[in-house]
């Protein structure tokens, strides 16, 4: 499944940090795997952890040079929420965008906020 922001949250609180694009309800996203999202022209994979907290990275591989990360491995390394490369297997802290495997490697993240169900993702915070 690939996932289209298709307009912009136009609650006038949330644009006093950051802009948010609506994604799709929480419960379209699936534990443990990521899926691909277009947020402001942009290529986001999201990623629903068990605790129900949700994370953006870039869908770009820095190393593949593809738009592939959203088929990447959802998994953990010390405790810390991780996204492994599919195509060469880097692997990325979710959190961060810090490649665990090669420093010189980083992944774009993204804010996001669920709120009444509707997962919103934001400007990146981080470049690639």
């Amino acid at each position: 499944m690939t996932l289209t922001a298709v307009h912009p949250d136009t609650h006038p609180a949330t644009h006093a940090t950051t802009d948010w694009q609506p994604v799709c309800p929480l419960e379209a996203l699936e534990p443990l795997w990521a899926e691909a999202a277009l947020v402001d022209h942009e290529q986001v994979a999201v990623v629903r952890l068990p605790s129900d907290e949700v994370v953006a990275v870039s869908h770009w591989d820095p190393y593949a040079k593809a738009h592939v990360m959203a088929r990447g491995i959802v998994g953990s390394r010390g405790g810390r929420p991780t996204l492994t490369s599919p195509l060469h297997k880097q692997v990325y802290d979710l959190a961060t965008g810090e490649c665990l495997t090669d420093p010189a490697l980083r992944l774009a993240t993204f804010p996001v906020r669920v709120r009444d169900g509707i997962v919103a993702v934001g400007r990146h915070e981080q470049a690639a």
